[in-house]
C-alpha cells in the first residue's frame, strides 16, 4: 500500500473514532478519562489491518497514551488525527 493511501486511511479512522466516542458521550461533551481503553475497543482489529501488525489492546492502549502526551509537545494545534496517522506509520509501515 502507498504511504500517502495508508496515511489517508488511518487519518480517517481516527477522525472516525473520534467522531464515534464523542456521540458515545454525549453527555458529557466526549469527557472520558478512560478514552484510551474505548478507542483501543473500536480500533484494535482495523489497525491490525491497515498495518499488517499483531499488537495487543494494551499495547494499542499505551501508543495511544504515547501519542495523546506526545502531540501537544511536538505538534501543538496540529490536526491530531493525522498526527496520529503518521505517529503509527513511524511505528510499523
Amino acid at each position: 500500500m502507498i504511504e500517502t493511501d495508508l496515511a489517508g486511511q488511518l487519518e480517517g479512522l481516527f477522525y472516525e473514532v473520534g467522531k464515534a466516542h464523542h456521540q458515545a458521550y454525549i453527555e458529557t461533551d466526549g469527557a472520558d478519562p478512560e478514552w484510551p481503553l474505548w478507542y483501543a475497543d473500536y480500533l484494535l482489529e482495523r489497525l491490525n489491518a491497515l498495518l499488517d501488525a499483531h499488537f495487543t489492546k494494551s499495547e494499542l492502549v499505551h501508543m495511544l497514551v504515547l501519542v495523546a502526551n506526545e502531540q501537544p509537545l511536538r505538534a501543538p494545534g496540529a490536526n491530531w488525527a493525522r498526527y496520529y496517522a503518521k505517529f503509527f506509520i513511524r511505528l510499523y509501515a
